[in-house]
């Protein structure tokens, strides 16, 4: 199956009470597990290269492996650009085969993330490529705080950029190690009343209960959850019980092939947990 575009797996979610997992990818090991994870769920995937990623593994090499994994898989994978920083770097993306782009102006100036992302959209979108933008700012645990979603922005900045899903700023954060985020249910409600035609994504996956991220995507317009920290922990469980069996290996093949299942199980429970059918063990 080829890569698919992201609005081709969210729409869907707007209406049958499920949302698609952001899976980040660090390298290969990981990706793998993902798509692995979602042909076991049945159910599309979201491989994201984000700012971390792209600074150990150059974009070509993440679009060609992309899309290597989606021509092999059962189940639609996209090829998602993660917290894009400029113009420049979203349109080598594109160039490098990516079906879908997030360009971050969450820092700026309303008028000028408007400005910024509109132009960005036309360029992908002429490339058949999606768009995710940010309005208000998904801060991170420990670190910068949080700057929530005005609602009264969302329609008019949807409307001027032509953007394909939103990031929102409702209580989530990103890099949280335990599910500890108090989302403002009202918040989310309030931006999607306010454009209930647009995708809506939650960054900072990791911090929302299992059970929570259920109920969020069977009742809202959240149709996207980024997921990121709990998988690098499994990541990094796995890659330590590897290196412990043997102190004598030193093959890197044979250790880090020993990651792909643990991260596999791990990215089931994620992707389970967004299905919205039947019981799940968080």
């Amino acid at each position: 199956m080829t890569m698919a575009a992201l609005t081709d797996v969210l729409r869907p979610c707007l209406t049958d009470g499920t949302a698609i997992a952001g899976l980040v990818v660090l390298g290969w090991e990981d990706a793998l597990a993902y798509v692995q994870a979602a042909e076991a769920e049945g159910r599309p995937v979201i491989l994201q290269a984000g700012p971390g990623c792209r600074r150990h593994t150059p974009l070509p090499v993440l679009g060609a492996m992309f899309r290597t994994l989606a021509e092999r898989a059962s189940i639609p994978v996209v090829a998602h650009l993660d917290h894009g920083e400029s113009l420049e770097v979203c349109e080598r993306a594109i160039a490098c085969g990516f079906t879908s782009v997030m360009y971050d102006g969450s820092a700026l100036p309303l008028e000028e993330n408007v400005a910024r992302t509109a132009d960005i959209v036309a360029k992908a979108h002429a490339a058949g490529v999606s768009v995710e933008a940010e309005l208000g700012f998904v801060g991170y645990d420990g670190g910068v705080a949080s700057v929530g979603t005005n609602p009264d922005d969302v329609a008019t900045f949807a409307w001027a950029t032509g953007i394909d899903a939103l990031a929102v700023s409702v209580g989530n954060s990103h890099l949280m190690t335990t599910p500890g985020a108090e989302i403002d249910h009202a918040l989310l409600a309030a931006i999607g009343r306010s454009c209930p035609d647009l995708p809506l994504v939650l960054h900072g996956g990791s911090g929302i209960a299992a059970a929570d991220r259920r109920l969020i995507a069977a009742r809202t317009t959240v149709c996207k959850f980024n997921i990121g920290t709990e998988l690098r922990m499994a990541f990094g469980t796995a890659l330590r019980e590897a290196v412990n069996r043997d102190p004598a290996r030193f093959d890197r093949n044979q250790i880090l092939c020993e990651t792909v299942a643990p991260v596999m199980v791990a990215a089931r429970k994620a992707i389970a947990s967004l299905a919205g059918q039947g019981p799940f063990d968080p």
